[in-house]
């Protein structure tokens, strides 16, 4: 069974959101942490809820919003998300709360909204949407485990019009702790030339993406969502190159075959290794983009690369601030992602024109 992106909404640090140009004015940080451009939440969400909604929660909804009328579509089929750390400015005020007041008198609200399902949850409360509803928490690999549900449930006639996003956050707290980690650098950066100055640690990020997948083949679908696939911690390069061709070979397909690879590189001198080793070998005879000095890093940032995607082969055009090499002059029809987070989390995911 063929699936179909049907529509997709994006909010990252990028101008992504509602009536904008497909990164025709891209966003120069100087800073090595991305923080969401976001929209007037007013305008999806009524406001007296808004006061009782943490950051994760206003962006999670409003892009779910935002994806289902971009499509016309009032109810979904299911609603699924994958996230990784979740409501974490929930869960800080809740823990903080918890000490200051001794454990006594805890406001419930901070307890009950720092769960990993809330998005999904505040999403269907607000539709009034009683259908399948399924949260993924699978560190790097969360947004494309909920993709692969939807695929799944798809190909199972068990629902149509599947609501699938990836969502996280980044909190003052979550950013400090990870810097300490060397996940980030410690100094400012351009965005714009992360891949040009080579050090230790990439940039902070965050972003809710959601995408309406169906098996309809409708004119204005975006792209087809062919192939879908995630390994944990593979040997060597030469295991992921393997990966790699057997994922294409499923398909009935060879490198020569694709017309852009889109990579998780993010500046990172560890974590881009194995990027640099599969551009020299397998993709060197293919356009090659990135997307994480865009929307930065963070674990479910394959949903922007997925949206990326779709937006490109929809409109015929590779937007310059993404290209590190082209090869192809064609507007892509078939693109590969390939991403992983901590070279422990890997995935692939395979698009094409519908």
């Amino acid at each position: 069974m063929k699936i179909y992106i049907r529509s997709s909404a994006c909010i990252s640090p990028q101008k992504t959101f509602g009536k904008v140009s497909f990164l025709r004015e891209a966003v120069e940080y100087n800073e090595n942490r991305l923080r969401v451009i976001e929209p007037n939440y007013a305008e999806f969400i009524d406001p007296k809820l808004i006061r009782r909604m943490s950051h994760i929660i206003k962006m999670g909804v409003a892009a779910a919003q935002e994806c289902l009328h971009k499509s016309n579509t009032i109810m979904p089929g299911a609603i699924i998300t994958g996230t990784a750390l979740g409501c974490l400015e929930d869960t800080v005020t809740f823990l903080t709360r918890l000490i200051e007041l001794n454990e006594e008198m805890l406001p419930p609200t901070a307890f009950i909204q720092s769960t990993h399902n809330t998005v999904a949850a505040q999403i269907a409360l607000m539709l009034k949407c009683h259908h399948y509803n399924n949260t993924f928490v699978h560190k790097g690999i969360s947004f494309e485990s909920a993709l692969l549900d939807a695929t799944m449930l798809l190909n199972e006639n068990e629902a149509d019009n599947i609501l699938v996003g990836g969502v996280d956050e980044m909190t003052d707290a979550s950013f400090t702790i990870l810097s300490r980690l060397g996940l980030y650098r410690r100094g400012p950066v351009s965005n714009f030339s992360l891949f040009e100055t080579s050090s230790n640690g990439t940039i902070g990020g965050e972003g809710a993406v959601f995408f309406l997948l169906t098996d309809k083949p409708l004119a204005d679908n975006l792209a087809e969502l062919i192939g879908i696939q995630t390994f944990y911690r593979p040997n060597d390069v030469d295991e992921i190159e393997q990966k790699i061709i057997a994922f294409l070979e499923l398909h009935a397909l060879q490198m020569d075959d694709i017309d852009l690879v889109i990579t998780g590189k993010n500046g990172d001198l560890k974590n881009d290794k194995v990027y640099y080793q599969l551009s020299s070998s397998l993709f060197s005879n293919t356009t090659v983009a990135n997307y994480k000095h865009l929307c930065g890093e963070y674990p479910t940032s394959s949903a922007f690369a997925l949206w990326l995607t779709s937006m490109m082969i929809r409109k015929e055009d590779v937007p310059l601030v993404t290209i590190e090499r082209s090869a192809k002059n064609t507007a892509p029809k078939k693109v590969m992602i390939y991403n992983h987070y901590l070279n422990i989390y890997h995935s692939l995911m395979l698009v094409s024109a519908c």
